[in-house]
């Protein structure tokens, strides 16, 4: 009863810090992006409580417990991902000053590359969105004794009304919050309560096989797979250049943002151990995900034990919020926006074809109160389908494998390259993006495993040769679209706070 108690406290919590963020999210740029102000501490809190879902926590854990120590590569992934994006790109796309990633290919190619971009983008944010929201529904229906649907309604529910109330606001603090509880009850309290109940490291060396000790007892092949997938997506996922755009200046994307990755490594190794630890104390499971609220109920008091679940519940939620936003943000600024231009009707009055032009903290008024009321009606409308899909879906570990490997096949080389190559085109960014995201499909079909590592390698390899090939046999990027990416880029961005305001220094 406690542990319940405790779980409707933090859920109550969520909603309560959403309804105070509401009163913070009055332009556009405070919605979706909290007003591109977050000091260090806010910034490295919420960037290490969107990667770290539930597939890093109760996954994590069940990989520890079935492999041992080479448990820890799926989150080491993430945490290589995060620390990749964040010394080596995030500097870069902090001042470029947009809202999404299809805004980046844009502003870097011209007009025409954020739409076919945003559809492909939009595909695995809904996915983990999704996936996400099935996740912590589960979570609800063994707490409250509940179905499936209700217990997705329940949770969804939740989400989506803090996400909707303040936007990015809503979600940095929800997720701050979150990124406490799992730290405490991950560090703090399940790790070395587990690991005293196993009998500590000697514990684990008498009773578990030598192969536990092993980092690739979980094969190289799985290795390799995790850093294609997690480690590229992880550097390129609008979900995650959502949050560097939240940033106030270029040292707080690139150390606080490393900070976050090395927080992942440690979260890695410390999930692994704990599995371990689990593996001695529980031997006899059959589902290595029961890991987790095995263990938890092994090694702590009730009332502890209600915090660390709530740890596994705030991992969860925060990869969920994440995604939620994301999938809105890029329907509204990316597809929605781009068909409206198309036909003629810009879906801004002050943009046309400049991505982000109007992105900056911004005065309030008439049209951006009008933006936020419609970004929280995508946010409801996606949040709606989120859960209608959560509640029908089957296999969601086959979806989101598809939306990975179509998410890295298909934008990873189109992005870091428009980074890194000067001579690269529109022609060659479409032909890119269009080359792999079919190969990956196309190969993955014809191998007839969802899982096999082949599909992706095939999109990543067409989709580069796509890229050179049509950039070189295309005309060069104009050069007022090159003068203007660098312009974007060369500069150190910092916020400066508008005089009514207090910029937000943690």
């Amino acid at each position: 009863m406690i542990d319940l108690v405790i779980i409707a406290l933090y859920i109550a919590g969520m909603i309560g810090i959403g309804f105070y963020a509401k009163s913070r999210a009055k332009t556009e740029s405070d919605f979706l992006v909290a007003g591109r102000r977050l000091g260090p501490l806010l910034y490295s809190g919420t960037m290490a409580a969107v990667v770290i879902g539930g597939a890093s926590t109760i996954g994590g854990v069940g990989l520890g417990y079935q492999y041992g120590i080479s448990g820890m590569w799926l989150v080491f992934a993430i945490g290589c991902g995060i620390l990749l994006l964040s010394f080596g790109f995030a500097s870069r796309i902090n001042r470029l000053q947009v809202y999404t990633v299809g805004q980046m290919l844009q502003l870097r190619y011209g007009p025409g590359a954020s739409l076919i971009s945003g559809v492909v983008m939009w595909a695995y944010t809904l996915m983990l969105a999704v996936t996400s929201t099935i996740a912590y529904g589960t979570i609800f229906g063994v707490l409250f004794d509940l179905g499936k649907v209700p217990s997705i309604l329940i949770g969804g529910a939740v989400v989506v009304t803090y996400s909707m109330l303040g936007g990015m606001w809503s979600i940095t603090l929800t997720d701050f919050v979150q990124f406490i509880i799992k730290t405490v009850g991950i560090f703090v309290l399940l790790l070395p309560a587990a690991l005293i109940k196993a009998g500590g490291f000697a514990g684990l060396k008498a009773h578990l096989p030598a192969d536990a000790f092993s980092l690739t007892h979980i094969g190289g092949g799985t290795i390799l797979t995790y850093f294609v997938i997690y480690f590229f997506g992880l550097v390129i996922g609008q979900d995650i250049w959502q949050r560097v755009f939240t940033a106030r200046s270029d040292s707080v994307a690139r150390w606080a943002g490393g900070a976050a990755g090395f927080y992942c490594l440690l979260y890695a190794v410390a999930g692994a151990l704990i599995g371990m630890s689990a593996k001695v104390l529980l031997p006899g499971l059959t589902d290595r995900d029961d890991a987790y609220p095995e263990v938890v109920e092994a090694v702590l008091p009730v009332g502890l034990s209600g915090l660390v679940i709530a740890a596994a519940l705030a991992a969860i939620m925060s990869t969920s919020s994440g995604a939620l936003i994301a999938t809105a943000t890029v329907a509204k600024e990316d597809i929605v926006s781009a068909v409206k231009r198309r036909l003629g009707r810009s879906a801004d009055p002050e943009v046309t074809d400049e991505p982000g032009a109007s992105t900056g903290g911004g005065a309030g008024g008439g049209h951006e109160a009008d933006e936020v009321k419609n970004s929280r009606w995508y946010i409801l409308v996606f949040g709606v389908l989120t859960i209608v899909i959560a509640c029908i879906l089957g296999d969601v570990v086959a979806a989101l494998t598809v939306a990975y490997d179509i998410l890295v096949g298909g934008l990873l080389v189109a992005i870091l390259g428009g980074m890194l190559w000067k001579r690269a085109t529109i022609t060659g960014a479409l032909a890119s993006i269009i080359t792999g995201t079919v190969l990956t499909l196309g190969t993955m079909i014809a191998v007839g495993d969802i899982y096999a590592n082949s599909p992706i390698f095939a999109g990543l390899a067409g989709s580069l040769v796509a890229y050179v090939v049509g950039s070189l046999a295309s005309k060069p990027t104009p050069q007022a679209i090159r003068d203007e990416w660098d312009a974007r880029i060369g500069h150190e961005r910092h916020y400066v706070a508008p005089s009514d305001e207090t910029s937000t220094t943690v």
